[in-house]
């Protein structure tokens, strides 16, 4: 499998560079760009696996970079500095991203990632997703990728009843009927989902407010849906909860 690194600053490069040799000597790095315009060339020239790109470059970020090429045959790992919207993006296609400065243990679980996809030669529809969010971020209901062992499903945020919590898996119930189970903790998609109306009833509980349709007092609180699933409501969230659900009505 072959890599390259696109990144504006050398030192940057001179680190990761360092970093795949050390633990991925299998690893081929096919080369290094330090602009967007070079990277574009550097993918058609050398045809890379997994690219890992920066996404604040100058005059042409990452993602325009990659909305500027004819399709995208390789797997991406973002590498940057924290930004919300960026990091916000990347997370609602299901996709990874490095901070700087490198975790050795987040690098390795990526790179293992990406290993993983390219040898199952699964498609990268992420970056799909990735792109339509990008140009349309305030959309009234972006997509979520919701990636399981089978596939990736690609679901409307309006389309999500509720999530809950098992473990370190998380199950999505639809309003369709489907549910939907993926490997990553109810708190990951709390923290994502919290401006798109969704609140925390419970340890193990997200809810869409979209689809309450009453408070209910007994047994300590608790959310009536409209499918007619009771959500309890726990005392570390029941203030946040009523707070939320008065800001929307007042909204």
């Amino acid at each position: 499998m072959r890599y390259i690194l696109i990144d504006d600053e050398e030192n940057n490069i001179e680190n990761l560079g360092f970093l795949l040799k050390q633990h991925y000597p299998l690893l081929q790095m096919a080369g290094s760009a330090t602009s967007a315009e070079d990277g574009i060339k550097l993918i058609q020239e050398t045809v890379p696996d997994i690219v890992f790109l920066d996404i604040q470059m100058p005059r042409m970020t990452g993602f325009d970079m990659l909305h500027k090429l004819s399709s995208v045959n390789f797997d991406v790992i973002f590498v940057t500095a924290y930004d919300q919207y960026g990091i916000q993006a990347i997370k609602f296609s299901a996709l990874d991203y490095l901070l700087k400065p490198l975790d050795v243990e987040e690098l390795k679980k990526a790179v293992d990632k990406a290993i993983q996809k390219i040898e199952a030669k699964q498609q990268n529809s992420n970056i799909s997703n990735l792109l339509k969010y990008l140009q349309s971020p305030k959309q009234e209901s972006p997509r979520i990728a919701l990636p399981t062992l089978q596939e990736t499903h690609y679901v409307k945020l309006e389309d999500i009843i509720r999530c809950e919590a098992s473990d370190n898996y998380t199950a999505f119930y639809l309003s369709g009927g489907d549910k939907i189970v993926v490997s990553r903790t109810l708190k990951e998609y709390a923290d994502l989902l919290k401006t798109h109306f969704f609140i925390r009833t419970h340890q193990s509980h997200l809810v869409n407010t979209r689809f309450v349709k009453s408070l209910l007092k007994e047994d300590g609180g608790s959310l009536l849906l409209t499918d007619k699933t009771k959500i309890p409501i726990s005392r570390q969230y029941s203030e946040p909860v009523k707070k939320a659900l008065n800001n929307i009505l007042h909204s």
